[in-house]
Formats: C-alpha cells, structure tokens, sequence
C-alpha cells in the first residue's frame, strides 16, 4: 500500500507537525513536530499531503449540471459569486467527487493563501501531491453528526452537505447556530439522533459539561479521545482520499515532458542522426543526377547540331526530337510493332491452319500480309484474333476467289495508330 507523509502546515516559520499514514487509512508513524526542512528530511521519496489551516478555507457545495472538469472549474465562480464577499478573481476554487445528491463539494481560498503555503512547501524543497483543508480530514458518516475539537477551533459536518469550521464556540453553540439543536431547530425537523466529537483529554475535560447539555438533546454523544492529538485522525483519513485536492487548474501538477522523454533520448538522438543523414543522402543524389542531367543534355545537344545545323532551337525535349527525325527517315516514333505483331498473328494462324501465309511485308509501323484461305470465314477469323488482343488492329483489304481458295490482304497496326 502506497504510504504519504501528511504535514500539518502552521503559521510562517513556526513549527509543524507530521506522520506517515497508508492509502488504506492506517496510521503508519508517531507524531512528530520541527521545521518544514526536517518533514522534508522525513518524507524521503514518499508523496506528501499538506494540510492547511481550516479557517482559511470556504467549505461548500455547488449544484454543477456539467461534468467536464474545465467547465466546472469555469462555473464554479460564477456559481458562488454571491455568497462571497470578495473577488472571484483574487479566489482560487477547487472542487471534489460528486455527491449522491448530484452536488459537488467546493472548496474556495484566496490565491494569496495558496501562494504562501505553496511558497512555504517549496522553499523547504516539498513538492506536495495534494493540499487538503484539514478539516476534510474528519470524516463524513452518513446521518451522523461529526465535531472535531481543535483547542479553539470547532470543525463540523453532518454527514451529507453542511461543512464548516468556526471558533470560539462550544460544541453546542455550534449546533444552535447551525439550527440542529434548541429553540433554532427548524419547526417540523426530524430530531437529531447521532454525534461523533474528537478532541484530546485536556479539552474532554473542559467540555464534559457542555457534553452532558447535549446528551439531552440527542439520542447520543459519542466522544473518542485524541492521545496524541488530532493529527492522527486527519491524516489517515485525507492519506485514504477524502476531502477535496486544491491542487487543480493552475496549481495542478504539470507534465514533466523532459523526464518522460529522458529514457528515449539516445534513441531520438540517433533519429534524428539518422534523418539528417538520409536527407542529405538523398540531397547529394540529387545533385549527382542534375549534374549527369545536365551532362547528358549537353551531350545529346552536341550530336543533334551536327544532324541539324540549322536546328538552333533550345533543347526542351530530347524524346520529341528524337520522334521527330524518325519520322523525317520514314520510321515510327511509335514503339516497334513487328515482332509482338507477328506473335499475335502466329496465334491466330495456329486457330485457323487451313489459312497460308504468301507474302509479309512491314514498314512505318504497319504488317502487311497476303494469305490463301479455304474461305472468306477463315480470313475473319483470323482478322478477329489478331485484333482481340486489344494491342493491334487488323482489317482485311482484299479478298479475291481462285479457283477454291480465298486469296485476301489483311493489314494489321497498333491500335490507335
């Protein structure tokens, strides 16, 4: 189980108090008390809770319909705004696990107080992973009352949505105030039944008269005793995930993308190495081959002025040249279409061997040719081969009749020629 030392921060420069406490709710240390620099020496490499003065604080609740955590942050302050006496600029606002009844614990503090203590925490080295108010440490029961007795410091909540810290009081001061107990109880509310307190002996003590007052007014006072102060009871309570982290929107914790990326950075590095390496490669080809470019068309240009010396255009094409003075000598610039031709005419022949070929002549990119036939079908079958070949194009020219054969002329081109 994942353990946290839990820091009760105090006043600037004056002397704290801490413990370690698991994720499951157990107390794992005594108490001990000194300087932040020294809850720092202790901490080791746990995660530290930071508690923070409760009077401090607003604890509240907020009927927020959107769930997307941005929008709620964005909604809180317009939400609260007026219940609040100061700037929702100058407040921060932090909000927790929403409730059963749809409401989201809040709590509101002053950007000032969360700059001090973070300023306190940092100074002493301490990055905290979460800063709770501490009096989210007494813990909610449901249909209970709940009173934690911090010398003059009162912190209540009656196991649903009323929350709060307040002092100079006792006990049953509060819950007057609060409208639970006495003649300020609403007319018609159900009677409270349940209250759980927490305070030390000393304060037990002082109190046993006001608890006597409430035990007539409840069902029940139950009073657990603090030996070694109230520390204990808050930490493995907030060190279990209770209460609400006030360390969110600008002060939640930021990824660190260089410790992330640290493993890999051999790796990028030789990528990257890598990459360089390649685009230059392909760089250097390029030059190599505009170079021989250039070369080539130089070249090509030098042999083209001694075929055509009064041919002074610019060599933008060499290909169209070279089509050009082919066709000026009688030949094609088309591909040479004799022997695929004669392939395809030898398989037409083979379908239809009663057919002889007399004569073959080729020229400019056309075959001529003249066969005997048992008959005319026989010649267009063999027309109909040679041009099924979607390649070449044949027509039957001539078809004359002596004595019982068929003497034809069929001419066969490339498609499209």
């Amino acid at each position: 189980m994942k353990e946290y030392l839990v820091i009760r921060l105090a006043g600037e420069h004056q002397p704290v108090e801490w413990l370690l406490a698991d994720g499951d709710g157990t107390r794992r240390s005594g108490v001990s008390t000194g300087s932040l620099e020294q809850a720092a020496a202790a901490s080791g490499d746990r995660d530290v809770i930071a508690l923070v003065p409760s009077e401090e604080l607003l604890s509240t609740t907020a009927e927020i319909p959107v769930r997307s955590h941005a929008k709620i942050r964005a909604a809180l302050p317009y939400a609260l705004e007026e219940n609040l006496a100061e700037d929702v600029e100058r407040l921060h606002f932090a909000a927790g696990v929403r409730q059963e009844n749809n409401r989201l614990p809040v709590v509101v503090v002053s950007h000032a107080k969360m700059s001090a203590w973070l300023g306190q925490l940092h100074e002493a080295g301490i990055q905290p992973t979460k800063l709770f108010a501490e009096n989210h440490g007494l813990p909610k029961i449901p249909g209970t009352l709940s009173i934690l007795v911090d010398n003059d410091i009162l912190m209540f909540n009656d196991g649903a949505n009323a929350e709060f810290v307040m002092q100079g009081l006792k006990p049953s001061d509060l819950l007057a105030i609060a409208g639970l107990i006495g003649d300020t109880r609403k007319d018609g509310a159900e009677k409270p039944k349940h209250l759980l307190a927490f305070c030390t002996a000393e304060q037990n003590e002082q109190l046993s008269h006001d608890w006597i007052a409430l035990r007539s007014e409840l069902d029940s006072v139950d009073v657990n005793v603090l030996p070694d102060g109230v520390l204990p009871k808050l930490a493995v309570t907030v060190a279990a995930g209770y209460g609400v982290n006030l360390l969110q929107g600008s002060y939640g914790k930021r990824t660190e993308y260089a410790a992330l990326f640290k493993p890999w950075k051999m790796a990028a590095a030789l990528l990257l190495a890598l990459g360089v390496i390649a685009m230059t490669m392909k760089g250097v080809d390029y030059y190599r081959l505009s170079q021989d470019e250039s070369a080539l068309r130089a070249q090509f240009t030098e042999v083209y002025r001694q075929i055509r010396p009064d041919d002074t255009r610019e060599v933008a094409d060499p290909q169209a040249m070279v089509d050009s003075l082919r066709r000026s000598l009688g030949g094609s610039a088309a591909t040479d279409v004799f022997l695929p031709g004669l392939r395809e005419l030898g398989v037409a022949l083979a379908a239809n061997s009663a057919a002889k070929v007399e004569a073959i002549s080729y020229r400019a990119g056309v075959i001529d040719l003249r066969l005997t036939a048992p008959d005319v079908p026989t010649l267009d079958n063999i027309q109909k081969a040679v041009s099924a070949s979607g390649r070449f194009q044949a027509s039957i020219q001539s078809t004359d009749q002596v004595a019982d054969q068929i003497n034809g002329r069929i001419q066969i081109r490339e498609s499209g020629s």
